[in-house]
């Protein structure tokens, strides 16, 4: 039964691939924590990146590194502090990972880290281009962030098999952006933000942990992989939906770019800008998709 070692196992992506690595019956599945906190089925054990420290039993016991560990993109306004939280958070974990990887005998075979697709940079213009996997970085400050964290993840020792997801907007019914779109939809307040154009790039949560799961198993995976479903939609589409799936009018004018900007501060580029990123490459890996119309997604988790 091979040993999974997961960071940031108590996030919204890491505590639904525990759920169904452990359910699968095929994998042992360890957390590196903060806390140290229990979580039924799953060995926990301890790490404080600050200080560069860890439980090095958990490295030593694991056929496989998932690190997905890292502060919030939407937690705090993005002031120079919580700006070099989120860099650092994932690029000084990565890094005492590697060492760990680097010095400690083990037996870890494969590596996969996470990014996201920021990556490519938010287009102010909606641009319809289709960002493949090796498409030029952007130049805004969350594509930064997953530069520097791909160029930490590149360390890991070449003798072990090394692939990097990047995410696309996340859809589940336990956090991040559906939880937020649909709080106002419910309220009788939804409506599309900005122009309601830009492009979504979105993956339902199981097919997101399928492609982890896929990633743990296939020795052909390496490199990077956009992990997006099939057809993206636009934010006015993706509201839309939301407002079908719990049966709810939407009657309110878009919300103004600038208004999102009040609210949110520089935040709000995540939201108003397109990010249209391909799914061809793990597709062609063999990664078949449940779900790739986007009402379905939806529908999964409010109907």
């Amino acid at each position: 039964m091979k040993k999974i070692l997961i960071t940031g196992g108590s996030g919204l992506v890491g505590t639904r691939l525990t759920e169904l690595l452990l359910a699968s019956g095929n994998y042992e599945v360890m957390h590196l924590s903060r806390s140290g906190s229990h979580i039924p089925g799953v060995t926990v054990y301890e790490w404080d990146v600050e200080a560069g420290e860890m439980e090095e039993e958990a490295i030593q016991k694991a056929d496989c590194v998932i690190h997905l560990a890292g502060t919030g993109i939407m937690d705090k306004a993005w002031i120079d502090s919580q700006k070099e939280k989120i860099m650092e958070s994932r690029t000084l974990s990565t890094a005492l990972l590697v060492e760990k990887l680097t010095v400690l005998d083990h037996h870890v075979k494969t590596y996969i880290g996470a990014s996201a697709i920021g990556y490519y940079g938010f287009e102010k213009e909606h641009s319809r281009n289709l960002h493949k996997e090796d498409a030029p970085a952007g130049n805004d400050f969350l594509a930064q962030v997953c530069v520097e964290w791909e160029k930490a993840h590149a360390e890991v020792p070449s003798n072990i098999r090394s692939t990097i997801i990047r995410i696309g907007i996340v859809l589940s019914d336990k956090g991040g952006a559906l939880v937020e779109m649909a709080k106002p939809v419910k309220a009788w307040a939804g409506a599309a933000l900005g122009d309601g154009n830009q492009i979504v790039s979105w993956i339902h949560i199981d097919d997101l942990c399928r492609i982890f799961i896929k990633a743990i198993e296939d020795d052909k995976m390496q490199g990077t992989y956009n992990a997006v479903a099939p057809n993206p939609v636009t934010n006015a589409e993706l509201t839309r939906i939301i407002a079908n799936s719990l049966d709810k009018p939407l009657f309110l004018p878009n919300v103004p770019e600038p208004a999102m900007y009040l609210l949110l501060g520089q935040q709000a580029e995540s939201v108003l800008r397109s990010i249209k990123a391909s799914d061809d490459k793990i597709v062609k890996a063999g990664f078949e998709f449940d779900f790739v119309d986007a009402q379905k997604a939806v529908d999964d988790f409010y109907s």
